[in-house]
């Protein structure tokens, strides 16, 4: 006679987005802010720190953390021994400030080295993928789900068109197959995707194909984004939260906000204050928690 034995019920996870929406309620913000620590931009009281990125970004973290649902280190700009250091130093910091970090590393490869990628998953909470190379070269983050995986479908920059706006021959564009994939393969809640705000009527159209995934919104600081379209596409409702859940980003706009300032305290105030002013012009559009 076979014997059976009691297996208990897995817990629900806490998901990547469940926090985030915890977050956006905290401080009432979608603002996702981009650190991009350009070298070449740091101000002179930062560039003699031992590890000046990380200088760079704890001041702009106390400036700007009260208004911050989320924080985006793009990867890029800590390619080396020194930036690997700064990046964790950083992404601590952040933590201890209650605030998630999402890294933009747009990853995506195959076997072990998707494997590897993934495993970057246990100092960060969320990490951007790109999914050129199909389902199984982001099955190794898909399957964590405790952490966020944003997809890139519809970037901001002009030369995204070029492959993702291609026309495929069921009639769909390339970037609307993306979305529909990623929402297949959103078997943990943990999906999200990338889509520009530089081309609202684009991220209205993924918005009606895709309702339930949360979105990572550039272009609306810099590159001069449509606020009122990165709110109304960019963010979905969420089981259980009493506010939608998505992320607006801008970097440039207000991490070097303050190059002009003759002062160090008032360079990273100006942060402080274009994070502020960002967080009060999406909340004008928001509709719940504002």
């Amino acid at each position: 006679m076979a014997t059976f034995y009691y297996q208990p019920a897995r817990p629900p996870v806490m998901t990547f987005f469940d926090r985030l929406a915890d977050r956006i309620a905290a401080v009432d913000s979608v603002v996702s802010v981009g650190l991009d620590p350009d070298p070449d931009r740091l101000p002179e009281s930062v560039r003699d720190a031992d590890l000046p990125r990380w200088a760079f970004n704890r001041r702009i973290i106390d400036a700007t953390h009260e208004h911050a649902a989320c924080y985006k280190p793009n990867a890029a700009f800590y390619e080396d021994p020194d930036g690997w250091r700064a990046l964790v130093e950083t992404v601590a910091y952040a933590h201890g400030k209650d605030v998630p970090v999402l890294l933009d590393a747009k990853r995506g490869d195959i076997g072990n080295t998707a494997r590897q990628y993934a495993t970057v998953l246990d100092q960060v909470d969320a990490i951007t993928v790109n999914p050129y190379l199909g389902r199984d070269s982001l099955e190794p983050f898909l399957q964590r789900a405790d952490a966020g995986v944003f997809v890139l479908a519809r970037t901001s920059n002009p030369g995204g068109a070029d492959l993702q706006d291609l026309e495929l021959a069921a009639g769909d564009r390339l970037y609307e197959r993306v979305a529909t994939l990623a929402d297949t393969w959103n078997r943990e809640r943990n999906v999200g995707l990338v889509v520009g705000a530089t081309a609202p009527e684009e991220l209205a159209e993924v918005r009606a194909l895709v309702p339930e995934l949360p979105f990572l919104v550039p272009g609306v600081g810099a590159q001069g984004g449509d606020a009122e379209a990165a709110v109304e596409h960019g963010l979905a409702e969420w089981p259980g939260a009493d506010v939608r859940v998505g992320l607006v980003n801008s970097s440039r706009g207000i991490i070097f906000a303050g190059e002009d300032a003759a002062r160090p305290a008032d360079y990273f105030a100006a942060a402080g204050d274009a994070a502020k002013r960002l967080k009060r012009r999406l909340n004008e559009y928001r509709g719940d928690g504002a």
